[in-house]
């Protein structure tokens, strides 16, 4: 098995601070932003959400087994991310800086231009086990704050820190393929419209410029 590359068993209060062991700083992130999640989602009524809506939106149907990639999402990010703090640290920095960032303008962009989609079919058209999930899904999670999506956004965060590891070709195409199929599944099961999917493009986009513009331009140096 292949042995981590920081032993997180000599993690203590008293050694968090230090070189080896504050990346994990980062993890809190999350809990900031699950804070302003609910905050978002409880305090802000639908009535003064705007519509999110696009033509694309029309064209796409409605597909209930597209929840499977859906929902594979977790499985994406929990996975990347304990991956990458076992095995590559560095990796775990920048995919933990690049989805802060999505977190942190996807909040602001909720509380000052709140967002609703209503895409979501009154019935589900099939009695399955994947219409089943999508009905659980929608019970849980309300139409608003969608513009951007985060569900497309921290996808596309964790490839960006992916295409960057030093791996075989063949798991970035792989990680390539499920995580477009991924920014697919949020129009399919219509849990986010085709705009939310553009506006987190273009936020990621923005923020790798941000982030990882001396890479590329070292790159562009050495050419």
């Amino acid at each position: 098995m292949k042995k981590p590359v920081v032993d997180y068993s000599k993690l203590r209060f008293s050694n968090i601070t230090s070189k080896e062991y504050r990346h994990l700083f980062l993890i809190l992130g999350w809990v900031g932003y699950l804070i302003m999640y609910i905050v978002t989602e409880r305090f802000i009524p639908i009535e003064k959400c705007h519509e999110v809506h696009s033509i694309v939106d029309d064209i796409i149907p409605f597909n209930e087994y597209f929840i499977l990639a859906y929902t594979s999402w977790y499985l994406l990010v929990a996975g990347s991310l304990l991956y990458f703090l076992l095995y590559d640290v560095q990796s775990f920095v920048r995919a933990q800086k690049f989805i802060i960032l999505t977190q942190v303008i996807g909040v602001i962009t909720y509380i000052v231009w709140p967002s609703v989609q209503f895409l979501r079919p009154e019935v589900l058209p099939n009695n399955n086990f994947c219409s089943q999930i999508v009905g659980m899904i929608y019970s849980v999670d309300t139409p608003t704050g969608v513009c951007p999506s985060l569900h497309v956004g921290y996808s596309l965060a964790l490839l960006s820190a992916w295409l960057k590891k030093d791996t075989k070709k063949i798991w970035k195409v792989i990680v390539s393929i499920w995580i477009i199929l991924i920014c697919l599944s949020v129009m399919f099961v219509k849990q986010h419209s085709f705009t939310d999917v553009w506006a987190a493009a273009v936020m990621c986009g923005l923020i790798e410029i941000v982030l990882f513009r001396k890479r590329y331009f070292q790159k562009g140096v050495n050419a």
